[in-house]
């Protein structure tokens, strides 16, 4: 990911922060609330139980948005990353935490890495650093992750909100097409017509 490549420039750690909200599907506060013994790094999952963010008090932890606890799978970019960051270190300690030992916001990233000239730099003008997570969802979606374990995946409640990232282009449209198109030109060369399929659908006797 250019993005990512962008930011490490700035930080590393900021880099490994956007990988991991983006191919965990994860929110900021969930990347922020993960523990090392949130990774199953031989099984591939990762468990998102919590998430972190700063109140008017300190940082504050709470549950997951939805309530629930999700477990997600570990994308093969994700691994190394995984593994670096686990390091032998124990169970309890935060999995990623900013260059001067605090949590990682969303503003501190964008005051850090200047956000808004650096996405416009890479064609990105507009993308939110929450729009990661959304980009994350969006290559499962287009990868044909069906919808009830995208559902599980991202922690949605709601089926009618993970359907909004399915198809996010049309790919899958114009792939359909093709597909067809050559079951169309094949049959029709078998039965010496051009339209033998579509005959046999026309007019069942033939």
């Amino acid at each position: 990911m250019r993005l990512v490549a962008a930011v490490s420039e700035v930080e590393p750690v900021y880099g490994t922060w956007v990988m991991l909200c983006a191919l965990l599907s994860a929110r900021g506060s969930e990347v922020n609330g993960l523990l090392v013994g949130d990774v199953a790094l031989v099984a591939g999952l990762v468990h998102i139980r919590r998430q972190v963010h700063p109140g008017s008090g300190g940082l504050v932890t709470k549950q997951t948005e939805g309530w629930a606890a999700r477990t997600v799978p570990v994308l093969r970019p994700l691994r190394p990353v995984l593994d670096l960051c686990e390091d032998g270190r124990p169970a309890t300690a935060a999995l990623i935490r900013g260059p001067k030992g605090g949590v990682i916001t969303t503003a501190s990233l964008r005051r850090a890495t200047k956000w808004s000239s650096l996405v416009t730099g890479l064609g990105l003008a507009g993308l939110r650093r929450h729009d990661v997570r959304h980009t994350g969802a969006h290559w499962m979606a287009d990868a044909g992750v069906p919808l009830h374990v995208l559902r599980e995946i991202l922690g949605h409640r709601s089926l009618e909100t993970t359907r909004g990232y399915l198809h996010a282009d049309t790919c899958h449209l114009t792939d359909a097409a093709t597909a067809v198109n050559a079951f169309l030109s094949a049959s029709g060369s078998q039965s010496g017509h051009p339209d033998g399929p579509m005959l046999r659908v026309i007019d069942g006797r033939r």
